[in-house]
This record gives structure tokens, C-alpha cells and sequence, in this order.
């Protein structure tokens, strides 16, 4: 009766695991899964496969990645360093005569003048300032000269041809708020220039992120405006003028890709500040697994462009997110380190490499010892119990 239990085991066990080759434990599909699985180009949301060689690869980096989202409409042509509520004004009065701020009188040079510098003064909430023998003048919605001049004016008859010199000590008015992935977020003035975007990022410390991994969002009167840094810094049209009460959010985005399969890690990498070639994409995770990896058939699987599917001679029907394409690299020939150095990888790419055959294999093997090991184990109980 034992015996025929352990014969049975055994029988069961070399069926279980001969059934099993198929099913082996993986980390993905076989490289022939993957070719068996791409369909016909007019099959909806099938997949192309694509084998890299260098001249395609010249031909994708002559398609240069565009950038979602504009800024140029958003430019400010509005008068910019106006004097607003809440300002603090500097002004100082020259008087000729000196009789009103400087007592008066003669000397024996001539007659004596003043120049009379004025503490600061906020703009109240009537936009208005108040100067001594003047009373309240209103500059709110003029620039330094024209409130100097209205100032000027509030003091005809009082004194003798005054001058009057203004400046904004404290710009409270003109501002803009910065906010996300700056070191010094808050409240930004804004200068006599208008400033442009770049500048109100470099008065609040400058990015803390890499500029790839940063989108600018720009909101105004209800709109905003979107398109990453690197759009910013690139082209003059998209580092655009601000205006006052903008708030200039920079939003954290960062490009990742993932890893599947035979190779160092199988895990999220954030690709860095710049750009990340498919070489030292698996470099980053530990590069293959010497052990297993099937070097000739290293996957790149992505949603491509449909200017880059179409330079390819690719007819596949797109999707929503773009064209899907495999890229399939053979990193058992030399070339293929130089063609891996010029494929740049993509935000949201998935690097696999299949196990090779004699891996799988291996497993299989395994398995059978595993079996094998556990009805030794039967059989010697059965033999000790009776």
C-alpha cells in the first residue's frame, strides 16, 4: 500500500511538473509571446514591433519630443510699475526758496533752498498719499514721474517752483505669487521691466527640481496657462511677461520608466535631470541578469509619437496615447551598444528583457528536483513507519 502511494505521488508529481513547462513562474512574457502577440496593422490596439538598428534610431532623434501646452498666449502688454494700494512711496520735495520746508530767508549767496525728504508714505486705501501743506494726493494707477508731477501740482501756490522726486520703497502692489518647486515661495514684486517669467523664478531662489521634471502653470482671470520649464528656457516666445495678481505655480512632474523581466532591479527609475539614453537606463537598475537574460531581445515598449510611427514606415493604427510599438534591440551583436548609447528613453517606457530558453529550462528543472525531493521525502516516511 505505501509503495503504491509513492508510485502514485511520484506519477502525479513528474505530470504536474511536465504540465507545468508552459506555466513556469515568469516575470513576463517570452520573447516569442511578445512577436506572436503583435497584431496586423489594422487591428485595434495591437502593437507593432520594430528592431532598432543605428539609422533608425538617427531617424527618432531627428523627431525631437514636443512640448505639450503653450505660455505665449498669456503675455502681459499691460502698463507695468504703476503705483498701487499699499505701496510705500519715497518722496523727496526740492524747494528753490526754501520758504515752505526750509524756513525761508536770504544769505549772502542768494536766496537759500531745501530739499526736504519725506518719510515713507504707504498709498491708503483711497489711493492716495498725504504731503505736508498738500493734503491727500492721489497717484494710485500712475508711474513714480506722474505722481511726482501730481504732487508738484498739489503744491502750486504753497511754494515757489517745487520739485518733486517719487519712488516705490516697497512694491506691495505690483506682485505675484510663486508657489510649488521654488526655494523661497510667496510674494514676488514685480519691477519697472515687467518682469518675465525667468526672473520672478531667479528672485525666489530658482528651481529645486530638475528642469526636465517641472511643468509652469500660469493662472489669471479664470485661465491658465501650462508648458514645461525646459519650453521656458528653450524659446523666447514661452518665457513670457507677468502681470500683476498672477499666480506662477511650478508643479512637479517627474519622468519615470519602468523595468520588467531578466534585469538588475524590476522597479520605478526616475530618469534625472537630462536626457537618459536605453544604455544608461539599464544601467541604472544593475544592467542584465548574466544568468538569464536573453541579451538578444531587449524590449522598449511605448506609446509613440505618430510623426516618429510614420518616419519609421510603422502603419499601425494609433491610440489615444499614440502609436504602441515595441522596440526590440539585440545586444549580443556590438552595434547594439552603439544604438543602445543614441535610443533615448521616455517618460513612462517600459524596458523588458525576456529570460532565455536555457533559462526557462533551468526552471524546469528545478521544479522536477523540488518534486522529486518532496516524494524522496514520502517515500522515506512511509519506509520508517513501517
Amino acid at each position: 500500500m505505501p509503495n503504491a502511494l509513492t508510485l502514485s505521488l511520484m506519477t502525479a508529481a513528474m505530470v504536474a511538473a511536465l504540465g507545468g513547462c508552459s506555466t513556469l513562474p515568469r516575470d513576463g512574457p517570452t520573447g516569442r509571446n511578445v512577436e506572436q502577440g503583435a497584431g496586423s496593422a489594422a487591428s485595434a490596439g495591437s502593437y507593432a514591433i520594430f528592431d532598432l538598428d543605428y539609422a533608425a534610431s538617427e531617424r527618432i532623434m531627428a523627431l525631437p519630443p514636443r512640448f505639450l501646452g503653450t505660455l505665449a498666449a498669456g503675455s502681459s502688454q499691460g502698463a507695468s510699475g504703476v503705483i498701487g494700494i499699499g505701496d510705500s512711496l519715497a518722496i523727496s520735495i526740492f524747494e528753490p526758496g526754501g520758504t515752505l520746508f526750509g524756513g525761508g530767508g536770504s544769505s549772502n549767496n542768494g536766496p537759500r533752498s531745501s530739499t526736504q525728504s519725506l518719510p515713507p508714505i504707504t498709498v491708503d486705501a483711497n489711493g492716495s498719499v498725504t504731503i505736508p501743506f498738500a493734503g491727500a494726493v492721489a497717484v494710485s494707477g500712475l508711474t513714480p514721474t506722474q505722481a511726482g508731477t501730481a504732487i508738484r501740482r498739489a503744491l502750486a501756490g504753497k511754494a515757489a517752483n517745487p520739485q518733486v522726486v517719487v519712488s516705490i520703497a516697497d512694491n506691495a502692489f505690483n506682485t505675484v505669487t510663486v508657489l510649488g518647486e521654488v526655494r523661497e515661495p510667496g510674494r514676488a514684486p514685480l519691477s519697472v521691466n515687467a518682469d518675465r517669467i525667468l526672473d520672478v523664478i531667479a528672485s525666489s531662489g530658482g528651481v529645486a527640481r530638475p528642469p526636465e521634471d517641472v511643468i509652469v502653470a500660469i493662472q489669471r482671470d479664470g485661465q491658465t496657462f501650462k508648458a514645461p520649464l525646459t519650453a521656458v528656457t528653450t524659446e523666447f516666445g514661452e518665457n513670457i511677461r507677468l502681470t500683476r495678481g498672477d499666480q506662477v505655480n511650478l508643479i512637479y512632474k517627474p519622468r519615470r520608466y519602468s523595468t520588467f523581466g531578466a534585469l538588475g532591479a524590476v522597479t520605478q527609475v526616475e530618469m534625472g535631470a537630462g536626457p537618459l539614453n536605453l544604455a544608461g537606463a539599464i544601467s541604472k537598475v544593475g544592467g542584465l541578469d548574466t544568468n538569464s537574460a536573453n541579451a538578444r531581445a531587449v524590449l522598449v515598449f511605448r506609446f509613440e509619437r505618430p510623426e516618429v510611427a510614420q518616419a519609421l514606415g510603422l502603419t499601425q493604427a494609433p491610440t489615444v496615447r499614440g502609436v504602441p510599438v515595441v522596440y526590440r534591440l539585440d545586444l549580443e551583436q556590438a552595434e547594439g551598444f552603439f544604438i543602445a548609447n543614441n535610443f533615448q528613453i521616455q517618460s513612462d517606457d517600459i524596458v523588458y528583457v525576456p529570460r532565455s530558453g536555457s533559462a526557462e529550462l533551468s526552471k524546469f528543472f528545478t521544479l522536477i528536483r523540488a518534486f522529486s525531493g518532496v516524494v524522496y521525502d514520502i517515500s522515506v516516511t512511509n519506509t520508517l513507519s513501517n
